[in-house]
């Protein structure tokens, strides 16, 4: 319930859903869209309806206070009705995709972020065996442990022994954790790891007003979202961080491939912008690995962008740039480089006077 700023409006039924998959080629738009254009989606936190919780958010979520009306009654009909195989699937909701006319293969995808609206005052963070930076240590038990966390005066809240009886608060900074585009092919992807279709990239900075840009594989892009997020550290070491459910409006654009690669170079995985920075990413299972392609993808579009010689490019970076590890914990390890725009205000684009 609430505003509805989209030109366009996605809500999140089983028609407009997948779960554990991301969109491929050959997956049907629920809406199309001109460049432009923006659109309101729904989206529902896997945090509280997957099947070591129940699969039953309604009795999840009372079990820890909330009252029945609290409960989004479109994650009660996802965990009840969408198919998911639990053995191959990953636990992520993604809505759409999205049909964005005159965008090609070879163009950007640019997806500013316009504004996120918390759905509920409350969401889990969860610890799962295998997974997390210290997958055989945590959890110590036998069971998976999801840590119900309300939102007070919006700050989250997490208890600092299990009495309750004190707490550590922390800020909220909402952002989506999945935007993508589909891939070429039959085969949909796992939603766990992110590729250069975007996906899973779980980079923090993608709060209200920054924008993402992605490489499209398929005609018209096939554009989803989902994984909302109240808060995320860098690493997200558990595995989650405060997962819950957001009302996301984005604004879709294309960047054709000749604008592209004077902008940025030939991009081949996502890239964010903010206020601030440029923001390049690496990503591989190995985080080393992982390090050296957000380096190289950073070489390559201070090259680009700006023409400057790869070794005063290699030294910049290693002088003033902060690379930041966006997660370690989704199959896919990812960094992220934060170029200060600043630094280049007085430096004119390659090719340009």
């Amino acid at each position: 319930m609430g505003p509805i700023p989209g030109d366009h409006y996605l809500p999140a039924t089983p028609a407009t859903v997948l779960w554990g998959r991301l969109p491929c080629e050959t997956d049907a738009a629920v809406l199309t869209v001109s460049p432009g254009e923006t659109v309101t989606f729904d989206t529902v936190s896997h945090e509280g309806i997957l099947p070591d919780q129940g699969q039953d958010p309604l009795g999840f979520f009372t079990g820890h206070g909330v009252a029945d009306d609290a409960v989004l009654t479109d994650a009660v009909e996802i965990a009840a009705s969408v198919p998911r195989d639990p053995d191959l699937d990953g636990p992520h909701v993604v809505t759409g995709p999205v049909f964005v006319e005159g965008v090609q293969p070879g163009d950007l995808l640019k997806i500013t972020v316009v504004s996120l609206a918390p759905r509920v005052p409350y969401g889990v963070i969860s610890n799962r065996h295998g997974k997390g930076a210290l997958p055989g240590i945590l959890p110590r038990g036998p069971r998976n442990v999801s840590v119900f966390t309300p939102v007070i005066d919006g700050h989250g809240a997490l208890p600092l022994t299990a009495d309750g009886e004190r707490v550590v608060t922390f800020p909220l900074a909402p952002f989506l954790g999945t935007m993508g585009v589909a891939v070429a092919g039959t085969e949909r992807p796992h939603s766990v790891p992110p590729g250069a279709h975007g996906g899973n990239i779980d980079i923090n900075l993608l709060v209200e007003g920054t924008v993402l840009y992605l490489p499209v594989q398929v005609p018209g892009a096939l554009a989803y979202v989902g994984d909302p997020h109240f808060a995320q550290g860098d690493g997200e070491v558990a595995l989650t961080a405060l997962e819950a459910s957001l009302r996301a409006t984005v604004r879709f654009d294309v960047v054709p491939r000749a604008e592209a690669l004077a902008a940025f170079g030939e991009l081949a995985g996502p890239m964010v912008r903010t206020s601030e920075y440029l923001v390049p990413t690496g990503l591989d299972p190995d985080l080393n690995e992982a390090m050296r392609k957000a380096v190289r993808a950073a070489l390559d579009l201070l090259q680009a962008r700006y023409g400057m010689a790869e070794d005063l490019a290699y030294a910049y970076l290693s002088a003033a740039t902060d690379f930041d590890i966006s997660q370690v914990v989704d199959i896919v390890c990812g960094v992220h480089a934060r170029i200060r725009e600043a630094d280049f205000a007085g430096v004119s684009l390659e090719g340009q006077e």
